[in-house]
This record gives C-alpha cells, sequence and structure tokens, in this order.
C-alpha cells in the first residue's frame, strides 16, 4: 500500500526513458531562469520608482545621492 501511494512504478517508468527527463528539466530550467528575469525586472523598476519619489520629494541626506543614481540609470537606458 506504501509503495502505490509513493508512485514508485510512475518514478521507475520516468527514469527509464532519458529523453522525458531531458525535456522535462529543460522545461523546468527555462520557466525558472524566465520567472527569475521578470521578477529581477519588476523588482528592479519599483525600487528605481522609489527612489526617483524620493528625489523629487527633495529629501536632506539622500537626495542628492539618489538623484545621482537616478541619472546614471537614465543615461544607461537612454544609450541602450
Amino acid at each position: 500500500m506504501n509503495l502505490e501511494r509513493s508512485h514508485l512504478g510512475e518514478y521507475i517508468r520516468y527514469l527509464q526513458h532519458p529523453w522525458r527527463m531531458i525535456r522535462v528539466n529543460l522545461v523546468a530550467g527555462l520557466m525558472r531562469g524566465f520567472g527569475t528575469a521578470i521578477g529581477f525586472t519588476i523588482l528592479g523598476a519599483a525600487v528605481i520608482y522609489f527612489l526617483q519619489q524620493l528625489a523629487y520629494r527633495n529629501l536632506p541626506l539622500i537626495g542628492g545621492f539618489i538623484a545621482e543614481i537616478i541619472r546614471i540609470v537614465d543615461l544607461q537606458r537612454v544609450g541602450s
């Protein structure tokens, strides 16, 4: 009963087909990479937006530093 519940037979069939293993792992790797890229893009955009808002509000201690970062990012974005 325990072996049936653990689906050991399905796992053994899976291991016996190396091309299926390659395909499944390739697709899983691609999706992981795609998800990471999308997540990093969204997070980076949110951080830049937050820094822009802080710079526009002209905070005394970090306003100049943030403005310089935003200027560098804008130059890189326009140059690309």
